[in-house]
Order: C-alpha cells, then structure tokens, then sequence
C-alpha cells in the first residue's frame, strides 16, 4: 500500500526519481540522490518506499532490467555485455536479479523472445550508439595546431 506524501515532498522525490530514470546506465550514488532531493540517505530510503512502494535501489534494479530485456531482445550482445550496458558491475549480480524479477535466466529469455523473431541489430551498433567504443580523430599531419 502506498502511503499518502505531501505533495512538495512528493515533488522531491519525482524529481530524484527522474534523476535516476535519466541516469540509469551509471553508477548511481543513493547519498548523492538523497541530497538532490534534500533528504538523509535513510529519510529518503523510507519516503521513495513510501511513495513508490519500494526502495531506490528495487526501483533502479526494475528499470535496468527492463532495458536489458529489450536488449537481449533486439540486440546482439552477450549477456555480460548487456549487463555492463545497463550498469550492473557483477554479472553474477545481475543474473540473480534478472531471474527475480523476470523469472528465468537472461540467457533463456533472450532464446524464448527471438524464437521467431526478425534478426538482431549487430552489437557494434548498439556499443557505439550507448557510448562503449570510445572514438577517436586521426589528427591530421597538414594541420598546424
């Protein structure tokens, strides 16, 4: 059940909660949420429950797992790096929370939702699109500084 929150306090939370949608990819530091929202790390635990109906970190777990499912739905990646693309640092980690949440392994779920499916977008498309190949200009010999 969600409790009732007053709506300034409620507005803080969105607000660090909209943090949290925008940054999901990233490690995310929850003292550093909480002062966004101008709360205690423990004040803002018990209010985003409150509000929500879970914790920060259930929230920003959800989230990752949601887009990990697209991608091991559309893209050609393996599972580690789908894992490191949604900000999960632990493949053992993410595995565990992926079969909580979803109810099977990030494995078996990508085969179950491709059966049939049209072909995966290559993973060197998705890497350079989510900013993990780093690149690079080839400075130029005739250019002076």
């Amino acid at each position: 059940m969600v409790a009732m929150i007053a709506l300034p306090q409620l507005r803080l939370l969105r607000m660090a909660k909209d943090a949290m949608d925008r940054d999901w990819s990233t490690p995310i530091d929850l003292d550093a949420v909480a002062a966004h929202a101008g709360y205690s790390r423990y004040h803002f635990v018990r209010l985003f429950r409150a509000a929500y109906g879970e914790t920060p970190g259930q929230y920003l777990s959800r989230r990752r797992i949601e887009r990990a499912q697209e991608l091991l739905r559309s893209a050609n990646l393996t599972v580690t790096e789908v894992c490191l693309l949604v900000g999960f640092t632990s493949l053992g980690t993410f595995c565990t929370r992926f079969k909580q949440i979803v109810g099977v392994t990030p494995t078996r779920f990508r085969r179950e939702a491709r059966a049939g499916a049209p072909a995966a977008i290559p993973g060197c498309f998705v890497m350079f699109w989510a900013g993990g190949f780093a690149t690079f200009e080839k400075p130029d010999a005739r250019r002076r500084p």
